[in-house]
């Protein structure tokens, strides 16, 4: 059933109960345009038109001049595509592109042609094969407009994820068809529910040898907590993989032409083993849909017909409910499975307008300040609300992107940055495309777009005039804290001072989870990231980019300080140098934090022993005591500071003498109570042939690691450990060593905890004797 000169018949296929279908014919003679979809890409457009006569030339040119229209808020999607790093997203990304038209020629990851994949424009992004910074743009499928965001699969650049989920409408999450769902999938998954993002899961590479579909689904349904079920099943795994069957229609699907870009569809006899699969995938998509939608819940119950509308509807309702992920399979690399799955995300996942996004007002009440939820509507004539969620030094300044939840944002506009009040007109509007803009005159509410010259910070709001007394806000995104820093220097300092201050501004602008301070001891410069790949990227850039070349120092792990115990303080800090001195006297009690991670400042005085105007004063020095601790001189964490009484002077106290006073005490009380320092904790998940599974396990466990779980297939075993980030340096290397560079690993931060008794010693003599020499 393809196009061409032959009219054929198209049946439907649904499912009555038991081992039966039952066969009804749509109409009569039809042309075949649910059988296949052809795609308007330049090589494959040329080998169909060879091919074939003049019917299929008519249809090819019937898709080329397809218009659409993207103001229709129900055909547009927002999506992104996340997963580990090499499960393929930029490969899918690519293919996706191409069979929607946007891009004529497929280019492969590293760059192997001397081009490399679209989305990935950087150097060093083709040089390395990973993605490296989220990537935009846009395509249209079947009428629908999609703005696609590939983000990166490495932990070490999960703020591209983070930023990219926070102003997307839906998702898919790729897992390799082989390795599953691994630790850099757990993060992807923690960040779609935190933003309350319905995703379609795709399972990749079901061409690499011990690709094994159900056991992926099995682990969305355990390790994710989100049940899932196929919609489809393949033909075949491995290099036998031909084909897919559709398992609501029954439907085999088969890619044909050079590229796949024929996608066909008809019911034909399967083997007896196959069709087996087919109804008992079916069963259990219906029964697994049955426990999370109401409706066909009802029917299932009553025994009804389910129809393939019926699933269907269900499989939507359920996705956006965030209630259920339906599968889907293929092989991106090998053209297969790529536009069922965009079927997926024009039926199942939400258009703008079914997303309900919250604005914040922040209103006065009883002399505080509090925050009240308002709905906003994904409308075009509604006044302006848009989030900066992403900066660029692009090649004619500062690159914007943003997304519009309401209004319209047009060119010439002048819009109001609601952090600052400032206001600022809109020079020149863009829609990207990887690196390259297109200049288009207005973005409506639910787009994606850019800005050029529009200073302002990531997480910014921007409102039309009409909107400043109304002080709303959107919600910013979670920015982790950083786990290791370096301490960096220009090379050559005369040549490279000025660029290299210029480099490190610009990337910690971009980059929230990129920091940078000097060390007020040492006077050097220090930049903290989230692991060592994502320094050495920025080290680099900062060398091709700017031509200046650094040396760096060894890696520093940010340990933090806290406490496990209560302890009282009582401290006077007098101060009387002639005319008016310092007086203040502050007491109370210091304790661990509920949640062991957040400082806070509980003001329990009762009285006027302290008079009110002093307590900011107070509260900015147990702020400024948590950021350097007693122990070692790393920052405070989980600390809870209970100021209950003080003295004050009427001439001698001020601001100062109660900040002064509140450090001394905070580092008084530090000591006793039972103060330790804390260490950063690594999720990491090794893949390992089974034959060095024991040298593995031995490696990981003489750097102070904890085995959490093993998991074996046929080809590979997973070791998932819990590691210090102080031992994790130059394990890539040992890696290599013992597994003669089969093995590969991956980490993520986990939690703060408690150093070893000898290795906080060595931590505060070390502290201690720099000090000295000072």
């Amino acid at each position: 059933m393809r196009i061409g000169s032959r009219a054929v018949v198209t049946p439907s296929l649904r499912w009555v109960g038991g081992n039966r279908w039952w066969l009804r014919w749509k109409g009569s003679v039809t042309k075949s345009s649910r059988a296949a979809h052809v795609c308007p890409s330049s090589e494959g457009v040329e080998d169909m038109e060879q091919a074939s006569g003049r019917q299929q030339k008519d249809a090819i040119q019937s898709i080329r001049e397809t218009s659409y229209d993207l103001t229709r808020e129900s055909l547009r999607r927002n999506i992104g595509i996340s997963a580990h790093i090499d499960s393929g997203k930029t490969t899918l990304t690519e293919r996706i592109l191409f069979y929607t038209g946007r891009i004529r020629v497929i280019h492969e990851v590293r760059g192997k042609d001397g081009v490399g994949a679209t989305m990935d424009f950087m150097d060093l992004e083709r040089e390395k094969g990973i993605t490296i910074q989220s990537a935009a743009t846009h395509c249209v499928w079947k009428d629908h407009g999609i703005n696609i965001i590939d983000t990166p699969g490495h932990v070490d650049f999960t703020i591209e994820v983070e930023r990219a989920l926070r102003v997307l409408d839906g998702a898919i999450l790729v897992l390799c068809g082989v390795s599953g769902v691994q630790s850099q999938s757990l993060t992807v998954d923690r960040q779609m529910k935190r933003y309350s993002v319905p995703r379609l899961t795709f399972v990749n590479k079901l061409d690499r040898q011990g690709a094994n579909p159900w056991r992926i689904i099995s682990q969305v349904t355990e390790k994710l907590k989100i049940p899932a079920a196929a919609v489809q099943i393949p033909l075949g795994l491995e290099s036998e993989i031909r084909g897919l069957v559709d398992v609501i229609t029954g439907e085999t699907i088969r890619f044909e032409g050079s590229h796949g870009e024929v996608v066909v569809r008809e019911l034909i006899q399967l083997p007896s083993d196959v069709e087996a699969l087919v109804l008992a995938k079916r069963t259990q998509l219906i029964e697994t849909l049955a426990d999370q939608d109401e409706t066909l819940g009802e029917k299932f119950l009553m025994e009804s017909e389910i129809t393939e509308q019926d699933i269907k509807a269900a499989i939507r309702r359920a996705t956006l409910a965030r209630k259920f992920s339906p599968v889907f399979m293929g092989t991106a690399l090998k053209n297969l499975g790529v536009q069922t799955l965009l079927d997926g995300v024009v039926d199942y996942l939400p258009a703008p307008e079914l997303v309900e996004n919250l604005a914040l007002r922040h209103l006065e009440r009883d002399g505080s300040v509090v925050e009240e939820s308002v709905p906003l509507l994904s409308s075009p004539e509604s006044p302006l609300v848009a989030l900066a969620f992403k900066l660029e030094d692009g090649r004619f300044g500062q690159l914007t992107y943003l997304r519009v939840y309401q209004g319209t944002l047009r060119k010439g506009d002048v819009i109001v940055n609601a952090r600052t009040g400032k206001k600022v007109k809109i020079p020149r509007l863009v829609r990207m495309h990887a690196d390259d803009m297109e200049d288009i005159t207005e973005s409506l509410a639910g787009d994606i777009c850019a800005i050029f010259g529009l200073e302002c910070a990531s997480g910014d709001t921007f409102i039309s005039p009409s909107l400043v007394d109304s002080k709303l806000t959107l919600e910013s995104l979670f920015v982790p804290d950083p786990v290791m820093s370096l301490a960096v220097a220009p090379k050559k300092r005369e040549a490279g001072g000025g660029n290299f201050a210029r480099a490190l501004s610009r990337f910690s602008r971009e980059d929230p989870t990129f920091r940078v301070h000097s060390d007020p001891e040492s006077k050097e410069t220090i930049i903290s990231g989230m692991g060592e790949l994502h320094l050495d990227i920025y080290l680099e850039r900062m060398k091709r980019e700017f031509d200046v070349e650094c040396i760096s120092g060894a890696p520093r792990v940010n340990y933090r300080e806290t406490v496990f115990k209560r302890a009282d303080y009582n401290y006077l800090h007098k101060k009387q140098s002639g005319g008016s001195g310092q007086f203040a006297g502050v007491e109370g009690y210091i304790e661990p934090s509920d949640d062991g991670k957040t400082n806070e400042f509980v003001n329990a005085v009762i009285g006027n022993n302290i008079p009110p105007q002093f307590f900011p004063a107070v509260e900015k020095g147990f702020h400024e005591a948590v950021d350097s601790g007693t122990l070692a001189g790393y920052p405070i964490q989980g600390v809870r500071f209970v100021l209950t009484d003080g003295r004050a002077h009427s001439v001698d106290s001020n601001e100062l003498a109660f900040r002064m006073a509140t450090i001394m005490a905070m580092r008084q009380a530090f000591l006793k109570a039972d103060a330790g320092i804390l260490e950063p904790i690594m999720m990491v998940e090794v893949q390992v042939p089974p034959e060095f599974q024991g040298t593995i396990t031995g490696s990981l466990s003489r750097r102070r690691g904890v085995i959490i779980n093993t998991t074996a297939d046929s080809d590979y075993v997973s070791i998932d450990a819990e590691v210090p980030l102080a031992e994790m340096f130059g394990y890539s290397t040992e890696l290599r060593s013992f597994t003669q560079g089969k093995g590969e690993f991956s980490m993520e931060f986990r939690r703060h905890q408690h150093v070893p008794s000898h290795i906080q010693t060595s931590l505060v003599e070390g502290h201690a004797s720099a000090k000295a020499g000072k």
